[in-house]
């Protein structure tokens, strides 16, 4: 499946109480939540353009106009109602091949890509929220670090990066196994197939990207 269709978006919603995430399944990175689920399919369509500019890097058309399709309902948990993605769908247990793998793996790192792009060109400190609240740059990009070496142990893998150049190698070991062919089994024998694996991933980074962006934005 070398590109899902670029005309029709499959989405999977999880609900919790007064917080739901819709998720596009074949495009890592494209999930935003709302207070409902139809809250965040709102959200969702108001960012896939934002989006396609980021799949663009990686090699991928996903149209600005793309329909959304509803193929998947789950209920949500506790970090459904913190602010994160975390139910597995019952596609994500599908099987990836040599080609999958490849489109996976470029997607999460052009998602990573963006995440440097944004800190990169934003000032050390980030314009505040209403109540004084946020990170700066370099503690967001810590918080992305720390999170991942957590994502990373969920994929059989053991880090600390404590320097740019392990986060990089660490990040690249995650891709690899990204990449590999898989059953759809969780990987290591844990939780995560290499599917969600991948969007839960490719979320985190692009989440906090945008985030970058958009409090650099008259800081």
């Amino acid at each position: 499946m070398p590109n899902p269709s670029a005309v029709s978006v499959r989405v999977v919603i999880e609900v919790a109480p007064k917080k739901a995430f819709a998720s596009a399944l074949d495009w890592p990175g494209l999930a935003r939540p709302g207070r409902d689920g139809a809250a965040a399919l709102v959200a969702l369509a108001a960012v896939m353009p934002r989006y396609g500019a980021v799949a663009a890097t990686a090699g991928f058309d996903l149209a600005h106009d793309a329909s959304i399709n509803v193929v998947e309902e789950v209920p949500g948990d506790a970090t459904t109602a913190f602010g994160a993605p975390s139910i597995v769908a019952a596609l994500d247990r599908v099987p990836t091949s040599a080609a999958d793998g490849a489109r996976l793996g470029a997607l999460v790192e052009a998602c990573w890509m963006a995440l440097e792009a944004a800190a990169a060109a934003a000032p050390a400190e980030l314009r505040k929220g209403p109540r004084g609240g946020g990170r700066d740059r370099d503690k967001v990009l810590a918080h992305v670090a720390d999170a991942e070496a957590a994502y990373a142990a969920v994929m059989g893998l053991r880090h600390k990066p404590v320097t740019a150049a392990a986060l990089n190698a660490m990040r690249a070991e995650m891709a690899a196994v990204l990449r590999a062919p898989s059953d759809g089994a969780p990987l290591a024998g844990k939780r995560w197939p290499v599917r969600y694996a991948g969007r839960r991933i490719a979320w985190h980074a692009l989440d906090h990207a945008w985030e970058i962006e958009d409090r650099a934005e008259g800081a």
